[in-house]
């Protein structure tokens, strides 16, 4: 495997970009624009999840990246449940419903395996060189 050298780099981030694209477009394309709350809530949990993702990272250091991941995990499930209330408001279809919730699902399976991957290695980061 490579070395990852940037945050933008990893896989799990630019997933979280692309899921966060959508949200937003959600956010300005549909009647969800006006439920300001809902609105802001949701592109808040969705971004944060890229955020966390990228100041782990930045952090040089394994046991903090961990930490972060398992925050951006935590914002994953968060945006779930607001897809929920985002559905049931009736502002976006059942298929893009089922949609999304699903990519949140495999993203949340794939920020595990990462952090699983993360706990077996000695590598403790840059900052400790």
């Amino acid at each position: 495997m490579p070395t990852i050298k940037r945050f933008e780099d990893l896989e799990t981030w630019q997933e979280t970009r692309r899921l966060f694209n959508q949200i937003k477009d959600i956010a300005n394309e549909t009647a969800l624009k006006t439920d300001y709350r809902l609105k802001d809530q949701i592109k808040a949990s969705s971004g944060s999840v890229m955020d966390n993702i990228a100041e782990g990272f930045e952090r040089d250091g394994n046991l903090e990246f961990r930490q972060f991941l398992s925050i951006a995990k935590g914002s994953a499930g968060e945006t779930r449940s607001q897809l929920y209330r985002v559905f049931d408001s009736e502002y976006i279809s059942e298929e893009k419903f089922k949609t999304l919730v699903s990519e949140y699902e495999q993203l949340s399976k794939r920020l595990s395996a990462f952090i699983s991957y993360l706990n077996k290695k000695d590598f403790k980061g840059s900052k400790f060189k």
